[in-house]
């Protein structure tokens, strides 16, 4: 079946293109909305030749689950054939078209917790941003393999200009990270996008540690240690601030007359706005960024390895259900608190391991699978395993190991070897995203091993995590449950 045919037969099992109103796509889905949900039919849609899974979560909105690539393909025809991206506006980017968006999405029917959504809104306002993640993560690897690999790297031009380079594209994203996440929470919250990346802007400039001593917070002698300094509170002080801001410049704005709107709303809301930001959301945040840089060194950083051990195996363990369930977005603000203290994140390659689990379980019930027959599950697994070697997990979660649930389970007791082996040896990324085979590069950043050691350490424990979730999953996945599948 082409793309083309692909998308056709889908329509056809969504009461046609009539019924379709947007159509966008994520790393591995086609998202859509439609006008009349109960036209949809999804078991014919699970049926169809080349979607390995659907999520259908709440009305007039369904996710189908095509894999990395074709999403893409799919999503361009449905443009071709004027269907906008966003349902509310009738164009550019929807929320629901971010790639994580609705990544976790709970079965149909279940209720959204007021702490379940506070986490995902976290993780919806870092969904834009992830390219820019990966690729600065990507840049501060490849540098700092640079260093290893070419010692006299800076007395060379080439080299040097080289490691330069790399280095600029690490620094556009970091140096200027709760800018971009201003910039979005605002875009998230309903306020205007610019202003939010301004407020963010003004949390790391140099301009705080000037207002701080002339009030008596700065502590020249541990400047990390000042109740309010440059970068204190870091995005979790900007996402909160801006969820303040937005409410002021719509109060704002309700009251401003239409022809001074737009010079005086974004000025007094930034007037309105900056004062107890500075002086009270980013001190406080401040002390629960530090609590949380604390509670991870007590875990992952750990001198006792058996305690690193134990959190490692959890750690993969849980990662799965927690992205079932949704729980995952949550885990973005330790991955940046620790980046934005340390310059490199612990967790990440620990959890990186529960999609490797679920690569060896997959093998597991592919050989199952050819020896009772079952060519559905093989065709399934022949598209989606690839994608989960190279760290996409979608096409594998929702198209074999949670509609089995047994394997779901093994998948992730397999990934705990994995994951303890990681953090026992301290391997640590530049950032978080790429996972599989492509996060060699990001696993360069351990506190205590070479770039070149951590990467080999990380390749370890990707082979544990593949042969736990294999033996496992071969263990208990009885042949007959396959056949059923």
């Amino acid at each position: 079946m082409t793309n083309e045919e692909l998308v056709q037969a889908c329509f056809e099992r969504m009461g046609g293109r009539d019924n379709v109103t947007a159509a966008t796509n994520c790393m591995t889905r086609l998202r859509i909305h439609v006008a009349d949900d109960s036209k949809i039919d999804d078991e014919g849609l699970k049926n169809v030749e080349g979607v390995l899974g659907i999520v259908h979560d709440k009305p007039g909105y369904i996710e189908i689950v095509v894999g990395p690539g074709k999403c893409r393909k799919c999503a361009d025809i449905c443009a071709a054939m004027g269907i906008p991206v966003s349902a509310e506006s009738g164009g550019g980017t929807s929320v629901d078209g971010d790639w994580q968006a609705n990544k976790a999405a709970m079965k149909a029917g279940q209720k959204q917790g007021k702490i379940k959504g506070m986490l995902k809104t976290f993780g919806e306002i870092f969904v834009p941003l992830i390219p820019g993640v990966i690729a600065a993560g990507l840049c501060s690897g490849f540098a700092t393999l640079l260093t290893q690999l070419v010692p006299g790297y800076a007395e060379d031009t080439f080299w040097g200009v080289v490691y330069n380079l790399l280095t600029l594209i690490n620094q556009a994203f970091m140096t200027y990270i709760t800018a971009w996440a201003g910039y979005r929470a605002a875009e998230r919250f309903g306020g205007t996008p610019i202003l939010g990346g301004m407020l963010g802007m003004i949390t790391s400039l140099s301009g705080i540690d000037a207002i701080s001593q002339l009030v008596g917070l700065y502590n020249d002698a541990q400047p990390l240690d000042a109740i309010l300094r440059a970068g204190r509170g870091g995005v979790l002080a900007v996402i909160i601030g801006v969820w303040f801001m937005v409410k002021i410049e719509k109060a704002i704005r309700s009251k401003m007359p239409d022809n001074i709107d737009i010079v005086f709303t974004p000025l007094l809301t930034l007037i309105v706005t900056v004062i107890p930001y500075v002086f009270i959301v980013m001190p406080a945040t401040g002390f629960i960024s530090t609590g949380l840089v604390w509670i991870v060194q007590q875990v992952a950083m750990s001198a006792n390895p058996i305690v690193r051990v134990i959190a490692g195996y959890i750690s993969a363990l849980l990662f799965l259900p927690m992205v079932a369930m949704g729980m995952h977005h949550g885990l973005v603000a330790l991955y940046t608190v620790q980046l934005e203290t340390f310059g490199y994140v612990t967790l990440y390659p620990a959890l990186a391991m529960a999609g490797a689990g679920q690569v060896g379980a997959a093998i597991a019930i592919y050989l199952k699978a050819k020896k009772v027959g079952n060519q559905r599950i093989c065709s399934v697994i022949d598209g989606a395993l690839p994608a989960g070697i190279l760290g996409v997990g979608e096409p594998l979660i929702y198209g074999v190991t949670l509609p089995m649930g047994k394997p779901f389970i093994t998948a992730g007791l397999g990934a705990g070897f994995g994951g303890a082996f990681v953090m026992a040896m301290q391997v640590a990324s530049t950032t978080w995203g790429p996972s599989g085979v492509l996060a060699f590069p990001v696993m360069t950043a351990s506190p205590v091993n070479d770039p070149v050691m951590s990467m080999v350490f990380y390749g370890i424990g990707l082979v544990l995590s593949y042969a736990g979730g294999f033996i496992i999953t071969n263990l208990f996945v009885k042949p007959e449950e396959v056949a059923a599948a």
